[in-house]
C-alpha cells in the first residue's frame, strides 16, 4: 500500500480481513499517517446528496457513511449526527434545490425535507434563504482520530505502517515489484496506489502514462471568533452553482469546537501548499506546463478571478458568507486554516468528477478520490480489496 491517507489506511483494513494470510505494508512518506487530506479538511460526513446517481462516488457515499459511523460508534471515536440545511437564498435557485432533493432521493438517502422558510429558522434561526433542503444524516467527526485507530487496527492484524517512506521508484518483477522508498526497497507481490496528491507521479513511476493530472486547490478557513458562534448551529451549505466546480464556501461546526467558514478554492503554489507563501517549482511547473489547467482557466475565468480575489480580500470572503448567514460581519473571522484538494483534471480542462480506480496487472492505482473520500473511505476500501482479492492470484 503506497500512502497512508485515510483511504490507504481502510483499504488495508479491509485487505486484511479479506485476504487471510496476506502481510499487508503501508509505506507512508510523513512521520505519521493521516497527515494531509484526511484530516485537512472540515471533518464532515457526507451522505451522498450531491452525486450523480448511478456513480460510484454516490453509491460508495452513501454506504460509507453508514459504515464509517458504525466504526466510530464501535471504536468510541468522537463524532454526531447533526445534519445539515441546503440553503437556496434567492428564487434563482429553487429550481436547483428541488433537483437537489431529487438527486437525494435517487441516491437513497433518508428522510430528506424540503423546509420552507419558517421551517428553516427553526433549525437555523439566523440563515438567510426562501428555502432549504434538510439532509438530517450528515454529521461531524474527528478524521486524526480515524485514522490512528486504523492504523492501530492493521498493526494488530499484522499489517505494519511504515513511516518517512518515500516512495522513489517502482520497478515490475515477473510476479511482483521492488518498490525503492527513502526507508528502503520492499517486495510486493501487488501494489495498491492511495498517494492522494501524488497519485498521478505515483503511477507515472510505475509505468503509467499521467494523460489525468493531479492539480492542487488550496481551501482556506476563518473560525468564527467564539462570541459570534451562535450564528451558526451545525451545517449550513449553498445550493452548488452547475458552472462553479466547487461547492461554494458554508459553515460547519466542528466536532472539537467551534465554527469554521469556507473553504475557497484557489491554485495551490505546492502540492502541500497549506499557506499562500507555500512554494514549490516542480509542483508549480508540474501544474503551470498541463494544457489541461490553462484550458480550465479559459472555461472558467470569472470564477478562478473571483476565488483569487476572495482570497486576498476578507471583506470579499464576509460578503460570500453573507448570503447565507447575513449577520456574519467581518470582525467575527479570525484566522482559519486551510486545506489541498487533490483533483484529478483532464487534458480538456474538465474536474473528474467520479472516484477514478484503474486496474493493472498486480496493481491498482487510485487516481482519484476527492470528497466524500474520507466518509466513503471504509466502502472505497471494500470496492479495492474485492478488486485486488479477485486478481491477487494473477
Amino acid at each position: 500500500m503506497i500512502g497512508g491517507g485515510i483511504v490507504g489506511l481502510a483499504t488495508s483494513l479491509k485487505l486484511g480481513r479479506r485476504i487471510p494470510g496476506c502481510e499487508v505494508i503501508i509505506l507512508e512518506k510523513e512521520p505519521g499517517v493521516g497527515r494531509h487530506q484526511s484530516t485537512n479538511n472540515s471533518g464532515v460526513l457526507h451522505a451522498g446528496l450531491y452525486y450523480k446517481p448511478g456513480s460510484i462516488k454516490a453509491r460508495l457515499a452513501v454506504n460509507g457513511i453508514r459504515e464509517m459511523v458504525e466504526f466510530c460508534q464501535e471504536n468510541k471515536i468522537a463524532h454526531e449526527i447533526c445534519g445539515k440545511l441546503v440553503v437556496a437564498v434567492d428564487a434563482s435557485e429553487l429550481d436547483r434545490l428541488e433537483k437537489l432533493y431529487d438527486r437525494g432521493q435517487k441516491n437513497g438517502l433518508k428522510n430528506l425535507r424540503k423546509l420552507n422558510r419558517a421551517q428553516m429558522l427553526e433549525i437555523e434561526p439566523h440563515v438567510a434563504g426562501l428555502a432549504a433542503v434538510h439532509v438530517p444524516q450528515e454529521g461531524i467527526v474527528d478524521y486524526a482520530q480515524v485514522c490512528r485507530v486504523m492504523a492501530q487496527k492493521i498493526e494488530a492484524q499484522g499489517g505494519r505502517v511504515v513511516t518517512r517512506a518515500k516512495v522513489i521508484g517502482a520497478h515490475p518483477e515477473p510476479r511482483g515489484w521492488t518498490v525503492e522508498t527513502e526507508a528502503g526497497d520492499w517486495r510486493a507481490d501487488y501494489i495498491v496506489n492511495c498517494a492522494g496528491l501524488y497519485c498521478d507521479r505515483i503511477a507515472a513511476l510505475a509505468g503509467e502514462k499521467r494523460d489525468v493530472r493531479i492539480v492542487p486547490f488550496r481551501g482556506e478557513y476563518y473560525k468564527i471568533r467564539p462570541e459570534r458562534q451562535s450564528l451558526v448551529r451545525n451545517l449550513i451549505y449553498p445550493v452548488p452553482d452547475p458552472q462553479f466546480p466547487f461547492l461554494g464556501v458554508h459553515f460547519t461546526r466542528l466536532i472539537e469546537g467551534g465554527i469554521e467558514a469556507g473553504p475557497n478554492a484557489v491554485l495551490a503554489g505546492a502540492r502541500e501548499g497549506y499557506r499562500k507563501t507555500d512554494f514549490n517549482p516542480v509542483d508549480l511547473f508540474d501544474a503551470l506546463s498541463f494544457r489541461g489547467l490553462w484550458a480550465f482557466l479559459k472555461k472558467h475565468p470569472q470564477m478562478s478571478w473571483a476565488e483569487i480575489e476572495r482570497s486576498f480580500s476578507k471583506r470579499l470572503f464576509c460578503a460570500a458568507l453573507q448570503r447565507l448567514v447575513p449577520e456574519i460581519q467581518m470582525g467575527d473571522l479570525a484566522p482559519g486554516g486551510a486545506g489541498v484538494r487533490a483533483q484529478a483534471m483532464t487534458p480538456d480542462g474538465e474536474l473528474v468528477q467520479d472516484f477514478c480506480l484503474t486496474q493493472r496487472p498486480r496493481a491498482l492505482h487510485v487516481l482519484n478520490a476527492p470528497s466524500p473520500a474520507a466518509t466513503a473511505s471504509l466502502a472505497i476500501g471494500d470496492e479495492i480489496a474485492a478488486v485486488v482479492a479477485a486478481n491477487f492470484n494473477n
